[in-house]
């Protein structure tokens, strides 16, 4: 071999090694990291004596709000103004967005009908214990529902933490808490659940921080507070869309306090994850399950449709305040914001419908009482900055995505739902992922689509974990 050859050799040798030490850097698994529990998020300064500010501000405080007449009267004025929107293309559906001639039918439905009825809707809203607390200087809101002592004997007590998403609210899991309290009040019943729901800090009536940094991470961190302030250190938790990031979060920094963590949303973002995903593109036999191929192949199919419905995402994770300015005080415009989200993402063939197919997995009753919160509360720009906060330099520098969650967890995935990940990239992040099921019917948004299927999800994954993991009773 000439000077040349071995150059050529030696230059291969390490451009070889600095690739493979990159990838294996890339690869590896990492220690969690050290969150403040005590981070001030409200706006005055925190307390120089944190310890006295727990024993002040420790009160859970039952909370009801009845909005005034006023402004009811005043939303409905702005549904009744002249609406100037430009007529659909010809054809269109919801292929371009919300189809401005189906929206005009909502705003009618929501001023004459809705509206009119709003008291009875609050009653509603209001059927299951509300609470306030502060955590971290931010005023948290939850429901809560507890079983008492004589509900208990011979029967396995869990309390299980509901987490939501964007742009839902705590109204997604109405239907899942009736039926965890009617399995509660079954004698035939194994199990009772103690049930916490928050809204999200700067979701619906939580409040929302004036600072920069709040992101899932740190969001975890005051829903695990929340959960020892009401005196549960040890509990199952159920999520879907961010409800499953910062669920995972909480498994993930906090294992000791996390019985179990089910999710209808399970993604691995980490690179070892996303290579997986490509490898299994060309042996799909060797990675999925018989007759569950078409929730995976082809990425082509996913890659396109994540591609057309990631425009929200991008301008959410930059200009949140933009898009909430154009939203704000303009109840019409929310609408069509949010309640397109439930046309496409319980399934994309809704598209192709001119009503968005809004009505066929929903009542519209269900999806403006969930609107009803964000405009009441005024609460979509400060629900939007969560998107910019995880994608901010400090968050991702966390890279929680390379922490190995060790906790039981369950993954349940609906076949409309929005992306799809496969078990052997799972397992990289969960390792002891015991439960993986397939739902040929739902989309993203479970907890409101099907519950009945969620919950009977869920309580497998709870049998699955107490007969794997001996876990005690409450």
């Amino acid at each position: 071999m000439g000077v040349t050859g071995k150059i050529l050799v030696l230059i291969l040798a390490i451009g070889g090694g600095l690739v493979y030490k990159n990838v294996t850097q890339l690869w590896a698994d990492l220690p969690a990291p050290k969150l403040d529990p005590q981070e001030w998020w409200g706006d005055d300064a925190q307390p120089k004596d944190y310890e006295a500010y727990l024993k002040n501000s420790s009160e859970v405080i039952g909370n009801r709000l009845s909005y005034p007449d006023k402004t009811i009267a005043d939303l409905k004025e702005r549904l009744n103004r002249t609406l100037r929107l430009t007529p659909p293309l010809e054809g269109v559906a919801f292929e371009y967005g919300f189809n401005t001639d189906y929206l005009k039918e909502i705003v009618e439905y929501w001023r004459d009908d809705y509206l009119p009825r709003w008291r009875e809707r609050e009653v509603f809203l209001w059927q299951f214990n509300h609470f306030t607390t502060d955590i971290q200087g931010l005023r948290t809101h939850f429901l809560h529902l507890m079983v008492y002592d004589d509900n208990k004997v011979g029967k396995q007590h869990y309390p299980v933490l509901l987490l939501h998403g964007w742009p839902g609210s705590v109204r997604e899991f109405y239907d899942l808490i009736h039926l965890l309290h009617q399995s509660n009040l079954d004698k035939n019943n194994k199990y009772i659940f103690n049930v916490v729901v928050p809204s999200l800090p700067g979701y619906g009536w939580s409040e929302g921080t004036s600072r920069k940094g709040l992101g899932p991470a740190q969001v975890a961190v005051m829903m695990r507070n929340l959960m020892l302030r009401l005196g549960y250190d040890k509990f199952f938790i159920q999520g879907g869309d961010w409800g499953s990031v910062i669920g995972s979060n909480i498994a993930t920094l906090y294992p000791e306090n996390v019985l179990g963590y089910h999710s209808n949303m399970c993604n691995n973002l980490s690179p070892k994850s996303l290579a997986k995903g490509l490898l299994a593109e060309f042996w799909p036999s060797l990675f999925v399950p018989s007759g569950f191929e078409d929730f995976f192949f082809p990425k082509s199919n996913e890659l396109k449709y994540l591609m057309e419905e990631s425009g929200y995402f991008h301008i959410q994770a930059t200009k949140p305040d933009t898009i909430g300015a154009a939203l704000t005080d303009n109840p019409v415009g929310l609408a069509a914001y949010i309640l397109e989200k439930f046309s496409t993402w319980t399934n994309p063939s809704y598209r192709s419908l001119p009503d968005g197919g809004l009505t066929k997995r929903y009542k519209m009753d269900a999806l403006l009482d969930n609107l009803m919160i964000y405009y009441l509360t005024n609460s979509i720009t400060t629900s939007q900055r969560l998107y910019a906060e995880q994608y901010a330099q400090a968050q991702r520098d966390l890279h929680l995505e390379r922490v190995p969650t060790r906790v039981p967890t369950g993954c349940a995935r609906f076949k409309s739902d929005i992306m799809q990940f496969l078990d052997v990239q799972l397992k990289d992040k969960y390792t002891n992922l015991v439960h993986s099921t397939y739902h040929k019917q739902g989309g993203h948004f479970a907890a409101l689509e099907v519950p009945k299927v969620l919950y009977k999800d869920f309580i497998d994954f709870v049998k699955t974990v107490e007969r794997k993991f001996k876990i005690k009773t409450l």
